[in-house]
């Protein structure tokens, strides 16, 4: 009985903290939306980001793999749909990528903070993010 209360507590863990990640990667992705939208109404924030990529790769903070995923969907910014579809992914391999994002700096508090309040509300366009 208590091995049984135990694997109980432990699955309602897991399924806890499987939740918490999912809203996490969320609001991750509904941050990401709001940077490249800023982005795609000011070009000369590519620069910005393209710099924070190779500086971290030859920092060695970050692998080959994600230097290439990152700077090929920068590769992809003329053609806004092509770039919000990559950067956007829901994939782990995206959702992880994300949570160490080279998009640092492009969004003010306030703005970072809008975004957040819109998809709490609803008001933010969550087609575009399933």
């Amino acid at each position: 009985m208590n091995t049984r209360r135990r694997q109980r507590s432990r699955q309602n863990q897991l399924s806890k903290s499987g939740l918490k990640n999912e809203n996490i990667d969320r609001q991750i992705r509904v941050l990401h939306q709001a940077m490249a939208e800023k982005m795609l109404h000011q070009p000369d924030l590519v620069q910005i980001v393209a710099d924070k990529i190779l500086e971290r790769y030859e920092q060695g903070k970050m692998y080959h793999g994600a230097y290439l995923t990152w700077t090929s969907i920068l590769e992809h910014f003329g053609n806004p749909e092509v770039f919000l579809q990559a950067l956007l992914e829901d994939s782990p391999r995206m959702r992880k990528l994300r949570r160490k994002t080279p998009f640092v700096g492009i969004l003010n508090e306030q703005e970072r903070e809008s975004a957040l309040l819109k998809f709490a509300c609803g008001d933010a366009d969550i087609d575009s993010l399933l």
